[in-house]
């Protein structure tokens, strides 16, 4: 969801997504949301199963906004080079040779 103050907020219900919003939307629970509201729907993925949705949210609070940003979009190409790891991988440095 989209925050009033333009911050992101992913989370996982276990009830109707419409009364989850409306929740944050009343403030119904202390937290994130209560204090940037409204907040907008953006972007929703549907799991079978509860640990499977609270893997993906731990996954994706881990994400920068442009990958976000990428997700909601459906931009899967942006998102796959924005996956890329942005630094080489360091390289340990050449042992020194024993001077003679």
């Amino acid at each position: 969801m989209r925050c009033a103050d333009g911050s992101y907020y992913i989370g996982i219900t276990r009830t109707s997504l419409d009364i989850r919003i409306a929740q944050h939307n009343a403030g119904t629970f202390p937290g994130y949301t209560s204090t940037r509201r409204p907040v907008e729907l953006l972007y929703s993925q549907w799991f079978e199963r509860i640990t499977d949705a609270i893997e993906n949210e731990r996954k994706l609070k881990r994400w920068s906004r442009a990958k976000k940003e990428a997700l909601i979009r459906g931009d899967f190409a942006i998102l796959k080079q924005l996956a890329r790891r942005k630094l080489p991988h360091l390289r340990k440095p050449p042992h020194a040779q024993p001077s003679s």
